[in-house]
């Protein structure tokens, strides 16, 4: 039987997400046409957003549907610079953030935006003084994932977020949760962001629906331009049955988000008494990480490699970020993961459905792998 623990790359669609892309796909009218097939589809949009609004303590009218939360974190950082880049030129982020987060920031820089990277310390932590006391009055945009996607480490983003807004109220404060939401109980005023970035398919939804959530008064220009879908925010006639899918998901999971944690954190703690004491292997991600992604490394034997080996068993990890497509990750480097598991590191991703059976059978195969697997020299 397949065992998945690649949660965190992406998860199976649920039924009730299922049942709702068929809802949405008979509703065909149009969303912005006048006629009742038109209303249908546009009232799917509105419960929708209500849905979403809800499980993040918001306004219905600060919630924006995007394709992705890469294109949503993409409409947040490109949006505030189209908007105050003329007077303002900093941003502030870290050096642990996701591509869809580091890449257009990458690109302002070179268009000719002050970027500042935050590293973490010698513990392999992003302190909240360490961004906090670089924000001045040409401070544009602070951007900081949650959790990180590689070793689930939880950030402190709500001492920094509200301590940028000590230091310079004007300054637009972005979250990544794309790894948090529906997994950490939190609400939008909890964490103190302006903007956060949602994606569907990491909670039980299909690929190909995000959100965005913008605190109202929060200017941030649009990317996609057109017929004025989405407020004007988001141009482009919206993919009722997918964001109806992403809705449904939410409402099933926003009951149990606690109960959900408790069940993968006792998981987690199985695979860490598993594995503690085998000599070679080490597990990265400690008790400020989410229990839904815990980082394992074996020394000598290559990511890739220990990879195919679980493969053959059936058994389904990721050697990193999935964006990452097997390329050597800087993150772990940045996290202070010791030099030689750089190589030799595989992700595991939980969710709710994953069992006491599952974790026992990874840790068998892991460990046979470790034993049988040609060693890096």
């Amino acid at each position: 039987m397949m065992i998945y623990l690649d949660n965190a790359a992406t998860t199976k669609v649920c039924d009730e997400a299922k049942a709702a892309v068929m809802e949405g796909l008979e509703a065909f009218g149009n969303p912005s046409s006048l006629h009742h097939l038109g209303v249908v589809s546009e009232e799917i949009l509105n419960n929708a957003r209500k849905t979403l609004a809800g499980s993040l303590g918001v306004k219905d009218k600060e919630i924006f549907f995007t394709s992705c939360a890469t294109e949503s974190s993409n409409t947040v950082i490109f949006g505030a610079a189209k908007a105050c880049g003329k007077r303002r030129k900093k941003i502030i982020t870290t050096t642990i953030e996701h591509p869809s987060v580091a890449a257009p920031i990458n690109e302002l820089e070179e268009q000719g935006f002050e970027v500042v990277r935050v590293s973490p310390d010698e513990n392999g932590r992003i302190t909240p003084e360490s961004i906090i006391s670089l924000v001045d009055k040409n401070t544009l945009l602070v951007s900081v994932m949650y959790v990180n996607n590689e070793t689930g480490y939880i950030l402190p983003v709500k001492e920094i977020f509200k301590g940028v807004k000590r230091a310079n109220p004007d300054t637009v404060c972005h979250c990544d949760c794309v790894q948090s939401f529906m997994k950490l109980p939190f609400k939008a005023k909890d964490i103190g962001a302006d903007c956060i970035s949602l994606s569907g398919h990491k909670l039980h939804a299909p690929k190909g629906v995000g959100a965005l959530y913008v605190k109202s008064g929060v200017r941030i220009l649009p990317l996609m331009l057109g017929g004025g879908q989405e407020s004007g925010f988001r141009s482009g006639t919206e993919n009722v049955a997918l964001i109806n899918s992403f809705a449904a998901a939410v409402k099933k999971l926003e009951p149990t988000v606690m109960q959900r944690y408790e069940t993968v954190l006792s998981l987690k703690k199985r695979l860490i008494a598993a594995l503690s004491g085998k000599e070679g292997i080490a597990v990265n991600s400690g008790d400020d990480c989410s229990p839904y992604v815990i980082s394992v490394s074996v020394e000598r034997i290559k990511s890739e490699t220990m990879l195919h080996f679980l493969e053959s068993r059936d058994i389904y990890v990721s050697s990193g970020s999935a964006c990452s497509k097997g390329k050597k990750s800087s993150v772990l480097k940045e996290l202070k993961i010791p030099e030689k598991y750089l190589d030799s590191t595989i992700r595991v991703s939980l969710c709710a459905e994953n069992t006491e059976g599952d974790i026992d059978a990874f840790v068998s195969a892991l460990l046979e792998g470790q034993a049988s697997l040609a060693k890096i020299r």
